[in-house]
């Protein structure tokens, strides 16, 4: 079985998906440089946010311009609020979708829309987020590190509260608290590191398959294609196929 991740790309759609991750990179990276500055040596959450854009091939100068674009005076008129929506989608299964916006109404009407498209509905704040823990979410491809004992070792001595393995990629969990003191010691360790973030992770899956599994990928594409949203997390797990 495999979870969905809300940014796998499919091939007539690569280049569209790609912009969509800058944008989203872009509004974060706007978020942490007016909440701690433009200086990423001071401001890990832009420092994460850097990392992360990185980690999809984001232009450095791309970087530089939303860095600079937050940092300029006519920053201050636009705030990007971060909001979670709650809500079901085929199947019953549990869905929180993660925004960052400047206009409340019109994302609040973005995301329902997707959800009511494909059979869902939002419901209201604290509905499924119960099924989820907040947790520290940092992951190292294999394709940089193999060995599973050893990534194992670096990532319990770093102060992680577990690792997942997968065939490409290994799942490192931290509690939050701990998240930035296990990322900075794994990059100081010379680990290169894909993407980390506080995430919200299901404390069980539900499995899907068929016409509720079809359904599902294309609502996660419906969310993934708004750029107010910037991630998505659900309790199901399919096939690959």
């Amino acid at each position: 079985m495999a979870k969905f991740k809300l940014f796998a790309g499919r091939k007539g759609k690569a280049d569209q998906a790609k912009n969509n991750q800058f944008v989203k990179i872009a509004r974060e990276i706007h978020a942490a440089v007016r909440a701690g500055g433009p200086s990423a040596d001071a401001n890990f959450a832009l420092r994460t946010a850097i990392a992360n854009g990185r980690s999809i091939q984001m232009p450095m100068d791309s970087i530089e311009r939303a860095i600079k674009k937050a940092s300029g005076a006519d920053a201050a008129n636009v705030i990007y609020e971060e909001i979670m929506y709650e809500g079901y989608g085929p199947g019953g299964v549990a869905i929180l979708v993660k925004c960052l916006t400047d206009n409340r109404n019109r994302t609040a009407a973005d995301v329902r829309s997707a959800f009511n498209k494909r059979g869902g509905n939002m419901g209201e704040s604290g509905c499924v987020s119960y099924m989820f823990d907040q947790k520290g979410v940092i992951i190292v491809s294999r394709e940089d590190h193999e060995d599973e004992d050893e990534m194992l070792m670096q990532a319990l001595e770093a102060g992680a509260d577990e690792m997942l393995a997968s065939e490409d990629e290994f799942e490192i969990l931290t509690a939050p608290n701990d998240f930035e003191q296990v990322k900075n010691a794994l990059e100081k360790a010379g680990i290169t590191l894909g993407n980390a973030s506080i995430r919200w992770v299901p404390q069980n899956y539900v499995a899907v398959a068929g016409d509720n599994a079809k359904t599902l990928e294309r609502m996660m594409e419906g969310f993934s294609d708004l750029d107010d949203v910037q991630d998505v997390y659900a309790n199901f797990e399919m096939d690959e196929e």
